[in-house]
């Protein structure tokens, strides 16, 4: 059968690579080095933070943590540079879904909000750059995800509308993103379950990539 949607865009952290619990990490030797307190719930402050970049994770990073939230991000970004530059795990299911898209024909993209050298670097050191045809940064847009830009540039980079394109996130932010931006958007979750809210904003919920592979080649995405 032919799939229903003509392109797909995939989130990285958390839906490609096995990435959000090496970030979580990263707070405490960062916090330490700059002097600064680290947030009293820091399951609460990190779980609000997946899928932001720019302004909204400045403001994010601002309303728990003391001081320059740029600065305290640029040690961030520093110290995930030198562990990411080790390697990712990919997760389950994503070099089928990859190998099944080119099967198929399907134009690829990486829509995240991490930084542009570190979404080229993960690819790279993954070995699955060569399946995608562009990269979009959450810091390349006005406004990051929840508001739909990033997904929005995504489906302008594929040539395709954004109803013909299929959204891949595991961050509430990211389904917020990708029912704005008016994708069909499947969540397939990470660290966290999806609630009332986020269950209304998605149109599919899979277990892992492998799902949604079987899904797009019986034509049911």
């Amino acid at each position: 059968m032919t799939p229903m949607v003509k392109g797909v865009i995939f989130d990285m952290d958390g839906l490609m690579f096995d990435t959000e619990r090496l970030w979580d990490t990263l707070w405490e030797p960062a916090c330490r080095e700059l002097g600064l307190p680290l947030p009293p719930d820091m399951q609460k402050f990190t779980a609000g933070g997946r899928g932001l970049a720019g302004e909204n994770l400045c403001r994010h990073v601002a309303s728990y943590i003391p001081g320059d939230p740029k600065k305290l991000l640029a040690k961030i970004w520093q110290l995930a540079d030198t562990r990411f530059a080790e390697g990712v795990p990919c997760k389950k299911g994503l070099k089928e879904l990859l190998t099944a898209l080119e099967d198929l024909g399907m134009p690829r993209i990486v829509a995240s909000s991490s930084p542009r050298n570190m979404i080229e670097m993960n690819l790279q050191t993954t070995g699955t750059a060569r399946y995608f045809h562009d990269v979009v940064s959450g810091t390349e847009v006005a406004h990051s995800k929840p508001a739909p830009d990033t997904f929005l540039l995504a489906a302008q980079k594929l040539r395709l509308a954004p109803k013909d394109c299929l959204v891949l996130e595991d961050s509430f932010n990211g389904i917020r993103a990708g029912r704005a931006a008016g994708c069909v958007t499947v969540m397939v979750p990470d660290l966290m379950q999806p609630t009332e809210e986020i269950t209304r904003l998605y149109d599919r919920k899979c277990d892992d990539l492998l799902q949604v592979r079987d899904l797009l080649i019986e034509g049911k995405l």
